[in-house]
């Protein structure tokens, strides 16, 4: 009954121009269980970042009763609110939630415009529900939303104040989406991937089955050095049933090998250097060595080439000779014609050292003798 009631005050608060969808955007109908918690985004225009927003319940704004505001928020243990003036947005968030809360709200911004959704608290499983509505993921890779769901009817992704896309395959703000709904465990589950994901892809999205909408926050985050290239899945009790995990592993794998190669051929490149550089330097020590040291040339004797003479020289003391005719040679032969100083001999020996066994020269004897007149 009360989608169908939903449906009729939509059509009297466009006819009556209460219903500011053109203002504020939000999600039409939420299924909470018993207990749990939920929080709501609105999206409003430009220029209202300075007017005070607020939360209300009732059938109609008018007579609406509010519940919290962002200029004065009474302690409350169950409801907040925030508004995020950066991305235009202000958030309401309701925890325990009771089967008498079920029923309408409003968001509305102050002197603008308002949006109004319907809330249903339920003793069993919630119709449509996330394990967290806020997920991260890194800039240049996925991310997956599990919306698990019990109702029937079509299916869509959409981005909150942006498009939707209903087809199991798409783009969406730039980002690849994939959309496939299975049945694990007995559960109905809608599975959604984004990826290529960009910094621009950060904000709230909302999974929709049938009548039932569920908001979920995306933060996109930078890469850093410590964290690895795998795919980060915001997962509910739900086994993945494509083996999503094996081209992650296999990237993992590969990786390590990478690392595992590479520290040993850095070693090796570094020694091999080390050993060129070294026998470099010894053949070039070598080198020098060699060319600091003078040349081995044989050492020839100045007289090598030159002939050796040895002089003797004698004084020999003669003795008169016996038997000379003193007619014949007058009176010079009266005295002693050789006195002992008289006579010099003198031997003259010439040797060549290039040629030690050439035959011995010959010895020249030479006789002088003084005269007396």
């Amino acid at each position: 009954m009360a989608p169908y009631l939903l449906l009729v005050l939509r059509i009297l608060f466009f006819l009556t121009g209460l219903s500011g969808i053109h203002g504020v955007s939000t999600v039409s109908h939420v299924s909470v269980k018993q207990g749990g918690s939920i929080t709501i985004p609105c999206l409003y225009h430009h220029g209202s970042e300075k007017h005070v927003k607020y939360w209300c319940s009732g059938y109609f704004f008018h007579f609406c009763s509010t519940l919290i505001r962002t200029d004065s928020q009474s302690a409350s243990n169950w409801l907040s609110i925030a508004d995020n003036v950066t991305t235009r947005v202000f958030t309401v968030t309701m925890k325990n939630l009771q089967l008498g809360v079920s029923g309408y709200f409003w968001g509305a911004v102050e002197k603008g415009d308002t949006t109004h959704l319907y809330l249903s608290v339920s003793t069993g499983t919630a119709g449509l529900y996330v394990d967290q509505q806020h997920v991260t993921g890194v800039e240049g890779q996925s991310v997956t939303v599990n919306c698990n769901y019990s109702n029937s009817g079509g299916f869509c992704w959409c981005r909150l104040g942006g498009s939707c896309m209903e087809r199991s395959v798409g783009n969406l703000d730039g980002a690849s989406v994939e959309i496939k709904r299975i049945r694990a465990n007995g559960k109905k589950v809608m599975i959604v991937t984004m990826s290529q994901l960009k910094i621009k892809n950060t904000g709230w999205y909302w999974c929709a089955v049938g009548d039932l909408q569920i908001p979920v926050h995306i933060t996109v985050s930078q890469p850093t050095t410590t964290q690895s290239n795998t795919t980060i899945t915001i997962t509910s009790s739900v086994t993945d049933q494509n083996n999503g995990g094996t081209d992650e592993k296999r990237q993992e794998r590969t990786q390590s090998l990478l690392v595992v190669l590479v520290i040993p051929l850095s070693l090796l490149v570094v020694l091999i250097a080390g050993t060129l550089v070294t026998l470099k330097m010894f053949r070039k020590h070598k080198d020098k060595k060699a060319k600091d040291q003078p040349p081995n040339t044989p050492v020839q004797s100045a007289d090598s080439e030159q002939n050796i003479t040895y002089s003797t020289v004698s004084h020999t003391r003669r003795t008169a000779q016996q038997g000379l005719n003193p007619e014949s040679h007058g009176d010079f032969y009266g005295t002693d014609p050789f006195p002992d100083d008289a006579v010099t001999y003198s031997t003259v020996v010439t040797k060549n050292k290039t040629q030690p066994n050439a035959a011995k020269p010959d010895v020249v004897y030479s006789t002088v003798a003084a005269h007396q007149r």
